[in-house]
């Protein structure tokens, strides 16, 4: 029988035509976005273009250029906590001397210093970083706690850089508390290297000391934290601003990736600990009495989020915090009282509205596509493009709250593992992070889960398919915004500041149309009646604003943003806030531009922005468990059976160094349906 041929045109036309077959039951396409083949640009200067924008007020440059430094510090912050977090130890695999007399004792000790005497490198580069961090933080709430700075305005952005850098302070003591191989791997180093005598000056022997009693003090990180800023008169000021920046920020959703929600809870409850006091004198329930802070909005927020992602598989209970606090009061915390269920253990109660939600806005989407795929347009309508970037922003949000949901159940499953009693199906001996994960979930979690992921998945991939027309839509309509209101909008409050001479007030407006300004001809219009004082002709003034496919830098925005906020805060470093000398319709529009020019940095970055909301890489990560479980005994039957205390078929592993993948949670969803077989899941 003859063999038929096919030429290459053929069976690529074939190839194509799959494209086109229709998904059977409406399946979602749960296949997630290539991350190898995705480009994204990085439009984050870290305020490097700061000295070319001399015209803004020079108060903002100099806070730029502290940013800068700081942001670089929390960059290390990070790289630290990951060497921390992927710690394995090494002194498990090297051999160690079993007497004095060994012969080959003293090329052990040598071999050992060679192994380990970068890591502990790394060890005291990460005890540098600490001293340097917290001196640098400590100086900065000392600057801003002075008596002459004291009413000074802050902006929200500093405020929020402050909680990151108590953030990383809790994540890097607690990493360090946790890993007990860095301490193992230290102590087989410095044995080694007592033994060869190789810490021969004071110098080093001190420092080898310190990093001992670093590594092996439970909590060093915080204790050193607090007892500096106990130092500083005034410094809770500061604190009771950032905590409440941070509340603000959650109860308005000012956010909008799923790490940045869990930041704002986990600073919150580390802040409530820095303030409580005795030898400052300073108790965070006089604080609310004085109406500082307001622990019943934080007792709501530490409620409905009792557990948050730490660091990878690392989980917190905010709350914690409070109840290691000096002056710890359970009555003043009704709703984290013990015994009632959180919401975020119940993922049943959200499924109804993310399908409705999905339903929606795939529904809109679609609609858009279709436009842009069977419609040639030239040039879209100002409409059009305000559409299309307030529906990328509301896409991504959907995105980052449903991530949120499941990441959140997740955290909650692996601090509150079940057992052989709430769950008659858990063997008896299963280890730990089975009985947080393989066992921990019912089949109708499992069933939701996987239906919540398949919508994350299925709309990430819909979203970057559009994501050149949402791009060119967004730069447009952000350029068009921001001129607008800082050409247009802007022109009455300063006739008014210039008419009334109310010349702070006018400095200001005049930095930040100088700033992010962009004529028409290149220069200010100079016979603009505004920039004397003077009413408009009755004809009217025609100001005509170019449109460009541009936004502003990451710097500009700033500079915008900060200057604005400055006449609308409570704070102006006088006696009178500028905010009351300014009309209140002037006022409102100012606010409402602050609001929605936050969302202007996550939708320029797009591209990045999309993938990280849709993240759930958090379901792999399983190192602090791997470490709860290094080096023990584990006993595996070889025959399937039940067995007992006297089965002859058990076999004893040493040593886990990893878990089976049946284990890890992807798995676990997708053994779920391949025994269901449900064809609306294949």
């Amino acid at each position: 029988m003859a063999t038929e041929r096919v030429t290459i045109r053929d069976a690529l036309s074939n190839v194509e035509v799959l494209d086109e077959l229709p998904l059977p039951d409406q399946q979602p396409v749960i296949e997630a976005q290539g991350c190898s083949i995705t480009y994204q640009a990085n439009f984050d200067t870290n305020f490097e273009d700061r000295t070319a924008f001399v015209t803004g007020i020079a108060k903002y440059i100099e806070e730029a250029t502290v940013h800068a430094g700081l942001n670089v510090m929390l960059s290390e912050g990070q790289a630290h906590a990951i060497m921390l977090y992927t710690w394995r130890c090494c002194s498990r695999a090297i051999p160690q001397p079993k007497s004095n007399e060994q012969p080959n004792r003293v090329e052990i000790y040598e071999k050992t210093v060679e192994v380990l005497g970068p890591e502990v490198n790394k060890l005291l580069n990460f005890m540098y970083f600490q001293r340097k961090a917290n001196d640098r933080f400590c100086s900065e709430v000392k600057r801003l706690c002075h008596s002459k700075k004291r009413e000074d305005f802050v902006s929200e952005a500093y405020l929020v850089t402050l909680g990151k850098f108590l953030n990383m302070f809790a994540v890097l003591d607690e990493l360090k508390n946790m890993k007990s191989s860095v301490k193992n791997d230290y102590s087989s180093y410095r044995r080694a290297a007592q033994f060869l005598k190789v810490m021969t000056d004071q110098q080093a022997l001190t420092e080898s000391q310190n990093l001992s009693m670093f590594l092996a003090t439970q909590n060093k990180i915080r204790d050193t934290l607090k007892e500096s800023l106990e130092k500083i008169p005034g410094f809770e000021e500061l604190i009771c601003d950032v905590l409440n920046a941070c509340v603000q920020m959650f109860e308005s959703k000012m956010y909008l990736l799923p790490e940045e929600k869990h930041m704002l809870v986990k600073v919150i409850g580390f802040a409530l600990f820095l303030l409580d006091s005795d030898v400052a004198g300073i108790s965070i329930y006089k604080l609310d009495q004085k109406k500082r802070i307001r622990l019943d909005r934080i007792d709501r927020i530490f409620k409905n989020l009792e557990v948050v992602p730490l660091f990878g598989d690392m989980q917190i209970a905010p709350f914690n915090y409070v109840k290691r606090s000096k002056n710890y009061d359970m009555s003043k915390w009704p709703l984290c009282a013990p015994g009632s269920e959180s919401p975020q253990s119940n993922l049943m109660i959200h499924l109804p509205q993310i399908r409705e939600e999905n339903m929606k806005f795939t529904s809109e989407l679609a609609r858009h596509s279709n436009e842009v795929t069977t419609t040639y347009k030239e040039t879209l309508t100002p409409e059009e493009k305000r559409e299309l970037t307030e529906l990328a922003l509301r896409g991504l949000q959907l995105l980052s709250e449903w991530t949120t949901v499941v990441t959140e159940l997740y955290s909650w499953k692996l601090l509150h593992p079940t057992d052989h009693h709430q769950n008659n199906q858990c063997p008896v001996d299963a280890e730990e992070y089975e009985r947080a994960t393989r066992h921990n979930y019912s089949d109708e979690e499992k069933y939701a889960l996987i239906e919540i992921i398949s919508m994350i998945k299925s709309l990430q991939v819909l979203m970057a398919r559009m994501e050149t027309v949402f791009n060119d839509a967004i730069r447009r309509h952000i350029y068009s915004e921001l001129q607008d209101f800082v050409q247009i909008g802007l022109r009455e409050p300063l006739r008014k500041a210039i008419k009334n001479k109310r010349d702070l007030i006018r400095s200001v407006i005049v930095s930040v149309r100088e700033t992010c300004a962009d004529w028409a001809r290149g220069i200010e219009p100079s016979d603009d009646p505004a920039l004397k004082g003077k009413k408009d002709p009755d004809n009217g003034y025609d100001l005509k604003v170019p449109r460009r496919n541009v936004g502003p830098s990451s710097t500009q925005l700033y500079m915008v943003r900060t200057m604005l906020e400055s006449l609308i805060a409570d704070k102006s470093g006088g006696k009178r806030t500028l905010r009351k000398d300014i009309d209140g319709t002037y006022l409102m529009a100012i606010d409402a531009f602050h609001k929605s020019s936050f969302y202007w940095t996550y939708l320029l970055n797009f591209g990045r922005t999309l993938q990280q909301a849709c993240d759930l890489s958090q379901l792999w990560y399983r190192e602090f468990y791997l470490e709860m479980t290094m080096g023990k005994r584990i006993q595996k039957c070889q025959v399937q059976h039940i067995h007992n205390e006297e089965c002859t078929d058990l076999v004893t592993m040493e040593k886990r160094i990893q878990f089976p993948i049946e284990m890890s949670m992807p798995w676990i969803l997708t053994e779920h349906i391949l025994k269901t077989r449900d064809p609306s899941l294949m």
